[in-house]
C-alpha cells in the first residue's frame, strides 16, 4: 500500500520550513524566464535523482521561432468523454472514458476499438470534472503489464496499478486494481488527474486543490501539488524534502506534464479569472497559488515561463515534440507551439486549429515530429460533432 496523508502530515512542517527558506486569439502575454533558471544534461534517458535531474547545461538549439502543425489523419471517432491515453510498443493505444471509468482499445491500423475493462469504484459528478483520469504504463510494460490510472472515488482521488491481459475476453482484460496512493483530496472540479513516468524512472502525478484554495499551500495536503514518487506509490528518498510525496507546491489544477529532451519537467496549469499558466517545474519550489496568479514577481514564488488568458486556453495535456512544448486548450478550443530555448521560450506561442476541432485535452507525443490530439467535446463543456470525440495525428515542426 502506498503513502496517502500520513506520509504528507509526518513531513509538513519540515516541507514548510525548507519552502520558506528558499483559458480566443491573439498572442499570449508574458512569456518570461523563470528568476532561478534549470538547465539539465544529456538525454532524458535516467538522472539518478531529482536533484541530478535539474543540474546541467540546457540544449544549444533552441526551436525555430515559427513552427508548423498538420493534422495527416483520423484514428478514432465516436470516443466517449477520453481523457487518458498511452500509447503502447505494437502502435495501439488505451484510452480511458472519465466518464463511465471504461478504458478501450483503438488499433490505428485496423480502425477497431476493444474493449478492456472497466476500472471499478470510479465516480463521476455530473457536469463535474472527477472520474477516470489520467493514465500511465510501466516502464517494464513489456514484461509485467500494468496500467497505472488516476481515479476518483466517493471519497478520494487515487493512483491504482492493474495488469493488462489482452489475451482475455473482451471487456475483461484488467487485474484487480493495486492502489498505490490514496488520500488525493477528490471534488467535482480542479482534481488534477495527469500521471506521468519521468525519465528518472519515478512516477509524477498533477494533483489540484478542488476549489478549496489552501490545500495548495498545506503541506499536509497532497491536493494542489505535483507529487513524485516510486513505481509502488513510496517516498523516493531524494525527494526534496525526506518522507514527503511533494515535488513541488501551489498548484491550482495541473494537467499537463511533459519532460523535454534534456530531461526538464515541464507543466500546464489552469488559472482562475486571469491567468493560465506553463511552468517550469523545479523541485521544491513554490507555484504561488492563491497568494499569485501568473507572473507576478513575487518573492518565494516561482513565476510561470509563459502565460495566457483563461479564454485563450485552459490547458489540460502537453507534450514534448520538435523543440517545443505542444499544448492543448479546453476552453481556447486550439492547440499551442511553446519554442523552447533551453529553460526559456524562443518565440512568441503560436496557435494552431483555433475552433476547428473543439475543446482538445490530450496530446501525447509518438515522435519527435508526430503527435496525437484528443479532443473534448463530449464531456459535458462542448458542442460535439457527429464524430466526436476524436484522436488525430498531427506531424508537427
Amino acid at each position: 500500500m502506498g503513502s496517502g496523508k500520513a506520509v504528507a502530515a509526518a513531513a509538513a512542517t519540515a516541507l514548510a520550513a525548507a519552502l520558506l527558506a528558499g483559458c480566443s486569439d491573439g498572442k499570449p502575454l508574458g512569456a518570461h524566464t523563470p528568476t532561478t533558471p534549470v538547465h539539465t544534461s544529456g538525454a532524458p534517458a535516467a538522472p539518478s535523482s531529482a536533484a541530478a535531474a535539474t543540474t546541467a547545461t540546457p540544449s544549444a538549439t533552441p526551436a525555430p521561432a515559427k513552427g508548423t502543425a498538420e493534422v495527416t489523419g483520423t484514428l478514432a471517432t465516436g470516443l466517449a468523454s477520453p481523457w487518458g491515453v498511452v500509447q503502447l510498443a505494437d502502435g495501439t493505444l488505451l484510452v480511458g472514458s472519465r466518464d463511465t471509468g471504461k478504458i478501450i482499445r483503438v488499433d490505428p491500423a485496423k480502425k477497431t476499438s476493444t474493449a478492456v475493462g472497466t476500472v471499478p469504484g470510479v465516480t463521476h459528478t455530473q457536469g463535474g470534472e472527477n472520474g477516470l483520469l489520467g493514465l500511465a504504463v510501466s516502464a517494464d510494460f513489456g514484461t509485467d503489464h500494468l496500467l497505472y490510472a488516476y481515479f476518483s472515488t466517493e471519497s478520494d482521488n487515487r493512483i491504482a496499478r492493474m495488469v493488462f491481459d489482452p489475451t482475455r475476453s473482451p471487456g475483461d482484460q484488467l487485474g484487480a486494481p493495486d492502489t498505490i496512493l490514496r488520500d488525493i483530496p477528490t471534488g467535482s472540479i480542479h482534481n488534477g488527474g495527469r500521471i506521468a513516468f519521468g525519465p528518472d524512472g519515478m512516477l509524477y502525478a498533477g494533483t489540484g486543490e478542488t476549489g478549496q484554495r489552501g490545500l495548495a499551500q498545506d503541506m499536509s495536503s497532497l491536493g494542489g501539488k505535483i507529487l513524485r514518487m516510486t513505481p509502488d506509490g513510496q517516498v523516493p528518498k531524494d525527494n526534496p524534502v525526506s518522507g514527503s510525496l511533494v515535488y513541488s507546491p501551489g498548484h491550482r489544477n495541473v494537467q499537463g506534464l511533459a519532460w523535454d529532451a534534456q530531461g526538464r519537467l515541464w507543466a500546464s496549469e489552469f488559472g482562475q479569472d486571469t491567468w493560465d499558466e506553463l511552468n517550469l517545474i523545479e523541485p521544491g519550489k513554490n507555484y504561488g497559488w492563491p497568494v499569485v496568479e501568473g507572473i507576478a514577481h513575487r518573492a518565494g514564488y516561482v513565476d510561470p515561463v509563459a502565460q495566457w488568458h483563461t479564454d485563450q486556453a485552459s490547458p489540460s495535456g502537453i507534450a514534448y515534440a520538435a523543440g517545443s512544448i505542444w499544448m492543448a486548450a479546453l476552453k481556447g478550443e486550439r492547440l499551442w507551439r511553446i519554442p523552447l530555448n533551453g529553460p526559456k521560450v524562443a518565440g512568441a506561442p503560436q496557435a494552431f486549429f483555433t475552433g476547428t476541432y473543439g475543446r482538445l485535452r490530450t496530446v501525447v507525443a509518438v515522435d519527435d515530429h508526430t503527435i496525437l490530439v484528443i479532443t473534448s467535446n463530449t464531456d459535458g463543456r462542448g458542442q460535439p460533432h457527429p464524430s466526436d470525440d476524436r484522436i488525430l495525428q498531427l506531424t508537427v515542426s
